[in-house]
């Protein structure tokens, strides 16, 4: 690791853009789990890098009020204008407020599993037979991101898309927003007054592609939400997610979001905002989870057994003893996972879906490490990086172990769930953590009591440089009916 003169660490930065998530592991383990940097001369900014827990936990949560999203974050985010990832203060405050009451309603808790399962079983599941049918191989990210697209556009609007089919055709609608995900990631490497610049000129093949993403993702999402509209002018009964945040009780919003939420743009930004969240984050946990237990038969044998134990108590119990040509689990079944839900929080420690969590400081602070922080400071906090320091997870932190997540009774751990940053931290915390869980718990549990997934042998699998922690060239694997 290099310190320049007058650059400092901006040519380390751009010449690892490409393997930006390993570069944290390496400066991690070269200068430390904090490090205080300084950017560009044309960017005068300095930058705080940690991934020690106890700092990330003290940002992120005790003096939350000091650590807000950080400068340029807005406009860096600018496609997903005023939603609640993008928004700070008041607003946010507002906003945050009725996507928790939302979420933790059972209206839209049985809409997220009934949505979920009913794409498992009439798309995902007959994909992959067909697949399996045909003895073909197949991109399983893409598959992934198929299902939670489809899962959450239905779960949102209402309506499912259809992009999980045996036609496998391409989706205008969802490569744009690969597109724009790659491209704000780079808005993040280089320094903001550059982006800027050819972001208003319209120069340099990144802002274009974003411009094109964003044209393309208003062309689609404009009737969905013009039908949704419709929808609730003539009293259509709240069957989604949009309609039942949108259609909280006027005694819990404010005079600033009666106004904002009165508009077709808070619909687009809110809509967008929980399709970025759930489609992405959720598709590329899926996928390296799959591969990780591909190379574990031990933990693939463990949560086969507990499946099994759910589905023969639920056949004893409810006495669903006819033949099926497939077993989906329902909400009930899936909250018996225990095994299941611990493999997922280790996959998501070791590949999460928010690899990087960036913040600023408004005041000057001292971390708990004694690191001092001062006003204007870009955070950068690597999860990444976090996950493969021995100094927080110990000798084995590379190992894929489900019972770290689990007490000594076979019950979730708490104390280590407190160390999942997967989903953030503190107030800011994802609302949708638990919808993800539901949408991967429902796919992975389906997956592996009907089919075998076998990953087929000499790919690269290495992270991709970008916002949410996808594979740089998919997981090609085969799919095979179990007996």
């Amino acid at each position: 690791m290099v310190h320049w003169p007058i650059v400092d660490m901006f040519p380390s930065l751009i010449y690892n853009a490409h393997r930006i998530h390993d570069w944290t592991v390496d400066i991690s383990k070269t200068l430390g789990g904090t490090i205080v940097a300084r950017g560009p001369i044309f960017a005068p900014l300095d930058i705080l890098y940690t991934c020690d827990p106890c700092n990330a936990k003290y940002i992120l949560r005790t003096n939350f009020c000091n650590f807000h999203q950080g400068v340029d974050y807005k406009e860096t985010f600018d496609l997903i204008g005023e939603g609640l990832l993008s928004s700070d203060s008041h607003f946010w405050v507002a906003q945050r407020r009725i996507a928790r009451m939302t979420f933790s309603s059972m209206k839209v808790r049985n809409i997220i599993s009934n949505a979920g399962q009913k794409v498992v079983k009439d798309s995902l599941l007959p994909f992959l037979a067909h697949i399996a049918k045909e003895s073909s191989v197949v991109n399983l990210e893409n598959v992934f991101m198929r299902y939670t697209f489809d899962a959450s556009v239905s779960i949102i609007f209402g309506r499912n898309p259809n992009s999980l089919s045996t036609s496998f055709s391409s989706n205008e609608f969802a490569d744009a927003m690969d597109d724009a995900t790659e491209a704000v990631f780079y808005r993040h490497v280089v320094p903001s007054s550059w982006w800027k610049f050819c972001h208003r000129w319209m120069i340099g093949s990144n802002e274009r592609r974003l411009e094109r993403a964003r044209r393309t993702i208003e062309r689609y999402l404009t009737p969905y939400i013009t039908a949704k509209r419709e929808d609730m002018a003539k009293g259509v009964e709240e069957s989604d997610l949009l309609q039942v945040y949108i259609g909280v009780k006027e005694g819990e919003k404010d005079e600033l979001m009666l106004s904002k939420m009165s508009s077709d743009k808070f619909f687009r930004d809110t809509a967008l905002t929980f399709l970025f969240a759930g489609r992405d984050t959720t598709g590329s946990a899926l996928t390296w989870f799959f591969w990780l237990v591909s190379k574990n038969p031990c933990v693939e044998a463990k949560i086969l057994e507990e499946l099994k134990l759910v589905w023969y108590s639920k056949k004893n119990t409810k006495g669903e003893n006819e033949k099926r040509p497939w077993v989906v689990f329902d909400a009930d079944d899936i909250t018996k996972m225990v095994y299941l839900h611990a493999a997922l929080c280790e996959s998501l420690r070791l590949y999460p879906s928010a690899p990087l969590i960036r913040k600023g400081a408004l005041n000057d602070d001292v971390l708990p490490d004694g690191t001092v922080v001062k006003s204007g400071m870009m955070i950068v906090i690597s999860n990444y990086a976090m996950a493969r320091m021995e100094w927080v997870w110990g000798k084995d932190c590379l190992e894929f172990k489900p019972e770290r997540w689990m007490d000594d009774d076979g019950k979730l751990n708490h104390e280590t769930q407190s160390k999942l940053f997967s989903f953030g931290f503190g107030p800011r915390v994802c609302v949708g953590k638990d919808m993800a869980f539901v949408t991967m718990k429902s796919a992975a549990s389906a997956m592996l009591f009907n089919f075998h997934v076998q990953v087929l042998e000499g790919q690269n699998i290495q992270p991709k440089a970008a916002i949410s922690l996808k594979m740089k060239n998919g997981l090609m694997v085969r799919i095979k009916e179990r007996e």
